[in-house]
């Protein structure tokens, strides 16, 4: 994958999608470990990095929600500490992810976690042509 290209970790209820670009695979997997597993790949290869980001409902919801949440929600903000993430409405995330699914490709990679607005959402982005060398770019060009 390259990119513009999105890969998501999402949790089991996570519905199929119709846009083209967007596939699915079932990992019968548990949600951290497909998670480490993808922060893994993306810190071995050059051409790529991952810009996160988290559902911001996920900030609001309580053991009395969904029981069980605070401890995922507290393992995913450490597996995340070290990358540059963000917290966005879920309805925006979908609609990122859709839009991106009509020219590039998505990788959602669905696992066995029963936690609402758990889910992973990454872009990758290029890993060697980062957003200050091309305001640089810019810049010189008249």
């Amino acid at each position: 994958m390259g990119h513009r290209n999105w890969i998501m970790v999402a949790d089991s209820a996570y519905p199929l999608q119709t846009s083209p670009g967007i596939q699915m695979i079932e990992t019968g997997s548990g949600h951290l470990e497909v998670l480490d597993q993808v922060c893994m790949e993306l810190g071995q290869v050059e051409h790529v990095s991952g810009i996160f980001y988290l559902d911001s409902e996920l900030s609001y919801l309580g053991e009395d929600q969904a029981t069980g949440i605070g401890s995922i929600r507290d393992a995913l903000l450490k597996r995340l500490s070290e990358h540059p993430s963000q917290h966005l409405p879920h309805a925006t995330l979908m609609e990122k992810l859709g839009e991106a699914g009509e020219s590039f490709k998505v990788l959602i990679l669905k696992t066995d976690l029963t936690l609402p607005y758990t889910s992973v959402f990454i872009e990758l982005d290029c890993g060697y042509w980062g957003p200050e060398k091309e305001q640089t770019l810019r810049a010189m060009m008249p």
